[in-house]
């Protein structure tokens, strides 16, 4: 298997949390949220490096993180852009020349486990790019922006679409950058893949595997946490 970079985003303000500063420094069964979520993959034997993305502001806040957990893999913290794409692209950059294949996943999502992520590694090694995505448990609605309904997409043929995703190092950074020259935006990096015609696998994800964004994801998540510890 090619070494493996980790690019972690960990920019976002979490408005939604309500608490005032990065959410994903909010306290979850002892640790801070981005403890959590790095610990995994300083702990993955297939994982080389981890660079971490932050705000300006909580860069100092996740060096000092990082130095108390002794997270050794991490090789670079370094300051997002505007958007989240511009984040990912900022931390690519940072991987050593050496990282062929690269993960990218969300700092405030915590519960993903090791044997999850190694599942997910064998499952896509085939792949140029992978996502990990969970079957929908509500039917869904498309609408136009008065609320009225326009059709019921087939529930079978949609996903929740979930991180880590994994990409061959080389189609990543070619669709970053024609994304960048034109300014094209997409929700996550495998859009930017799609955008570029490129085929995009998706493997199973898991229901626990939750992006911490409200109060209530985070009570679910300390809910789900000990009973992992049960």
């Amino acid at each position: 298997m090619a070494e493996i970079g980790i690019v972690i985003p960990a920019a976002g303000q979490g408005k939604r949390m309500g608490a005032g500063f990065n959410k994903q420094f909010l306290i979850l069964r002892g640790q801070p949220i981005l403890a959590h979520t790095v610990r995994l993959f300083e702990e993955s034997s297939y994982v080389s490096e981890i660079v971490i993305v932050g705000a300006e502001s909580d860069l100092l806040v996740i060096k000092e993180l990082v130095f108390h957990h002794k997270f050794l893999k991490v090789v670079a913290i370094i300051q997002g852009g505007a958007q989240r794409q511009d984040s990912v692209r900022t931390g690519v950059q940072a991987l050593s020349s050496t990282i062929q294949r690269v993960v990218v996943h969300d700092g405030a999502r915590p519960l993903l486990t090791l044997q999850a992520f190694h599942r997910f590694l064998e499952e896509t090694d085939e792949f140029s790019a992978a996502i990990m995505g969970i079957q929908l448990k509500d039917t869904v609605k498309r609408v136009d922006p008065s609320g009225k309904v326009l059709e019921t997409p087939p529930r079978e043929e949609l996903r929740a679409v979930q991180t880590p995703q994994i990409f061959d190092r080389g189609i990543l950074e070619e669709a970053h950058y024609q994304a960048e020259k034109v300014g094209y935006y997409g929700t996550d990096d495998a859009a930017l893949l799609e955008w570029m015609g490129y085929p995009v696998q998706i493997v199973e994800g898991s229901q626990e595997n939750i992006k911490v964004t409200t109060p209530d994801d985070l009570w679910l998540a300390e809910r789900i946490l000990a009973m992992r510890e049960a």
